[in-house]
């Protein structure tokens, strides 16, 4: 007989409303307290500085955002001795029953957060995406045309502020949280709550950075360097919020992956044994579990610095910017593998799948896959270089920089080596494979050239970093992005997209992305800085054609976005059940995935890379044994 709901259950229907007012009541008390019962100083016109009621009103704001979404009922109610959620409350929190209405509340259903990471991550890389059309459109003629020179800065900081913010999140967002506990046998995630709170610290964060248009903006760019930071307006308060709740999402996602992985792995599935997605993800954890704490470490003396009068970052007080730097970056450098090394797994899974061979060199991918994830933490001072860096550290820092291509490098030779003599099946997802390929040779040799001090020298601070970066990360992360979500949609989802629109998409995209940041990095080549709204006259043409591809390229993600809502939302096109007939377990589950993901848990395992090209996929049995409901 089923129970009546728990009011910690009714509340829950109405999570996201009572989030928002929640959010507004916050804000609210926060701005109050802060603004008349904590002291700080403006300049005269009250122009520069910082204001604790802002501060202190968005911390508020987004306790009362969590409070409302309640993430705080079952610590409270256990505290004042309620009685603990039923089995019925536990499958409801799960999402059982609770149809789209799930997606809007707070769901400890692993798929369910996959999902909605992936939504959000869509939004805000199309508003990051209107940004840089902005910011292509102001760079069409030499001279200023419709911004100042302030407008401008704030719009190139939020634009890749907001896109970092993302990238940081796109792989292991939807496609971590939703296949890594069915690829290792997991009924769910060690810490449910905790996977639900990464993904509701976003949208917050996000939201938070934009709100920096009403505030005045920040000129500092994504890096928030001081003492820049410390003389900037009212806005730069909304970065430094935002980074503190993107640096704690990262965190305690990292803590989360790395303890499912280790503690809730089937009874039969060593570590030697796990797809080398789910290796990634695990690396990946490790980098931000110890990462971002640097991040919010320097978020939080800027803070103090800005609000307080503290002196971290102010040499005239004995602090230094090069703190600032040195903790920015500790974060900074094994973020972009934060990027780039699920993005390989992620490849290296669909691999055997259009090759129908085997994954060659599964051990030695791994290896690789460890020894960026320790080298990473070693090579951040190449951003320093041009700072003033003591002379006698460059030649570590620069050979470390130059050893991490070794282990990156091995793991592109292992992706070679499973394409060898392969019968490659040519599919859309395949296609953006390729392009990913392709894109993240050039960021690898455009990206030696800023490994060496001489010539990084002549090239900091110039568009060639700049393409270098979009090389490596939109066309490496974003690519793989794409190629996952055509993959995948029809497991996450059991619909599927329209195959010949893609083909026609994907070519677009690709030609309209290297077309732009071509013409990126040979204006860059002739000295033309970023983050300046003025330039010489002879880099014009060069700027007319980065501008005129990046217009093509908006519109073919824009494509992409529209046939994704059009075969998936409005036509609901079924997909087959394993439409790429690969061997991996996430797709011998039924479609849709039961709530709980087994019925029975398989206990032995192997590595679902069993293919042969001579032979079709009818011909070899599922990865693992069968299962009830398989």
């Amino acid at each position: 007989m089923s129970t009546p709901p728990t009011l910690a259950r009714r509340l829950n229907e109405w999570g996201l409303l009572l989030g928002v007012i929640g959010a507004v009541i916050g804000f609210i008390i926060g701005f109050a307290v802060g603004t008349h019962a904590i002291p700080y100083s403006f300049d005269e016109d009250n122009s520069l500085g910082s204001d604790p009621g802002i501060l202190l009103g968005y911390a508020l704001s987004v306790v009362g955002f969590l409070a409302g979404m309640g993430f705080l009922n079952y610590p409270i109610g256990r505290l004042l001795g309620a009685k603990r959620p039923t089995e019925e409350d536990n499958a409801y929190m799960h999402g059982e029953g609770g149809g789209l209405t799930r997606y809007f509340r707070m769901t400890t259903d692993h798929k369910v957060i996959g999902l909605q990471y992936l939504v959000m991550i869509l939004a805000f890389l199309f508003i990051g995406g209107l940004g840089a059309m902005f910011i292509r459109t102001e760079l069409l003629t030499p001279s200023p045309t419709v911004a100042n020179a302030q407008s401008y800065l704030t719009l190139v900081g939020l634009h890749s502020t907001l896109m970092i913010f993302m990238a940081s999140a796109a792989i292991i967002g939807p496609f971590g949280n939703y296949f890594v506990p069915i690829m290792i046998g997991a009924r769910n995630m060690a810490f449910p709550r905790l996977e639900a709170l990464t993904f509701w610290l976003l949208p917050p964060a996000g939201l938070i950075l934009l709100s920096t248009v009403f505030l005045g903006g920040f000129t500092t760019g994504w890096t928030g360097y001081a003492p820049l930071a410390d003389q900037n307006v009212l806005g730069m308060d909304s970065y430094l919020i935002a980074f503190a709740l993107i640096g704690m999402s990262i965190g305690l996602s990292g803590v989360n992956m790395i303890a499912t992985i280790m503690t809730k792995r089937a009874p039969g599935l060593p570590l030697s044994r796990m797809p080398i997605f789910v290796w990634s993800v695990l690396v990946t954890s490790f980098l931000g579990a110890l990462a971002a704490p640097a991040l919010i470490a320097a978020v939080l003396m800027e803070v103090f610095d800005r609000s307080y009068q503290t002196t971290f970052f102010v040499p005239a007080g004995g602090g230094s910017p090069y703190l600032w730097e040195n903790l920015f970056w500790f974060f900074g450098h094994p973020e972009v593998y934060i990027f780039v090394v699920p993005a390989f797994g992620l490849v290296m899974e669909m691999l055997p799948v259009f090759t129908r061979r085997p994954l060659w060199g599964y051990r030695v991918a791994v290896g690789g896959m460890v020894g960026i994830g320790l080298l990473s933490f070693v090579v951040w001072q190449h951003h320093l270089f041009v700072s003033g860096l003591a002379p006698s550290l460059r030649p570590f820092y620069m050979f470390s920089t130059e050893l991490i291509s070794v282990p990156t490098g091995i793991i592109y030779l292992v992706a070679l080596g499973t394409l060898w003599r392969a019968r490659t099946r040519f599919t859309v997802p395949m296609l953006f494979i390729f392009g990913f390929f392709f894109n993240f040779l050039i960021g690898g040799f455009t990206g030696v050239f800023l490994s060496d001090v001489p010539s990084d020298f002549t090239l900091h601070a110039s568009y060639f970093v700049q393409a270098h970066f979009h090389y490596t990360i939109m066309g490496g992360e974003v690519f793989a992005l794409m190629a996952a979500i055509v993959y995948y949609l029809p497991k996450m989802t059991g619909r599927t997209m329209d195959t010949k629109l893609l083909r026609f998409q994907f070519w677009a995209v690709f030609i309209t992305f290297n077309g732009t940041f071509i013409s990126l990095i040979s204006v860059g080549i002739l000295g033309m800085p970023r983050r300046v709204i003025s330039y010489a006259a002879y880099l014009q043409p060069l700027n007319i054609s980065a501008t005129v591809f990046a217009y093509g390229l908006g519109l073919s993600m824009a494509l992409f976005l529209g046939i994704l809502l059009w075969e998936v939302v409005i036509k609901q096109k079924v997909a087959a059940r394993n439409p790429w007939e690969s061997l991996g377990v996430e797709w011998q589950v039924p479609t849709p995935v039961p709530l709980f993901n087994f019925d029975q848990v398989p206990v032995a395992w192997s590595l679902p890379y069993d293919y042969d090209t001579g032979k079709p996929a009818a011909d070899f049995g599922p990865a693992v044994p069968a299962f009830s409901g398989a």
